[in-house]
């Protein structure tokens, strides 16, 4: 049986930047990885790339990566967004992507654990951050997930 791995998400949508930090620092988190396919946009404020990489490390002494293999394409976000598609096609979609790119090997639970996965959905019930998050589990059986 391997250890147990903590695996965190958080969206920093209807958040302010004091309580986002606040969250990631009481829940002890050592790394945010971005897995977000835009992490530029004017949208993203304080989460912009430089900046937010800026503000974990000075605010809470937390690392920061940006895995695009963790992001849906453009074309499965633009499905679902702008044409009004419907959840489970995209959870079908953006599951067989990362099934396909086969995220379990191009991270390491050495990484994922004390790890906080970041995306913009305030809540992750409709998310590709859980799905990712659930995804691991799958196929390392040992990560807690917890949604921040």
């Amino acid at each position: 049986m391997s250890q147990q791995i903590n695996l965190f998400t958080i969206g920093f949508t209807q958040k302010s930047a004091q309580k986002f930090f606040n969250t990631l620092q009481q829940a002890d988190v050592k790394t945010v990885i971005d897995t977000r396919l835009n992490n530029v946009s004017q949208l993203a404020g304080f989460t912009k790339k430089a900046d937010l990489e800026y503000f974990l490390k000075t605010i809470g002494k937390i690392n920061y990566v940006h895995i695009l293999d963790l992001a849906p394409t453009k074309d499965i976000v633009d499905e679902y967004k702008k044409k009004k598609g419907d959840w489970d096609t995209y959870e079908q979609k953006f599951l067989q992507l990362i099934a396909n790119r086969q995220i379990e090997q191009k991270v390491s639970p050495e990484l994922i654990d004390g790890a906080c996965l970041l995306c913009s959905e305030a809540k992750p019930h409709q998310c590709h951050r859980r799905l990712v998050a659930e995804y691991l589990n799958d196929k390392w059986g040992n990560v807690r997930i917890c949604h921040l």
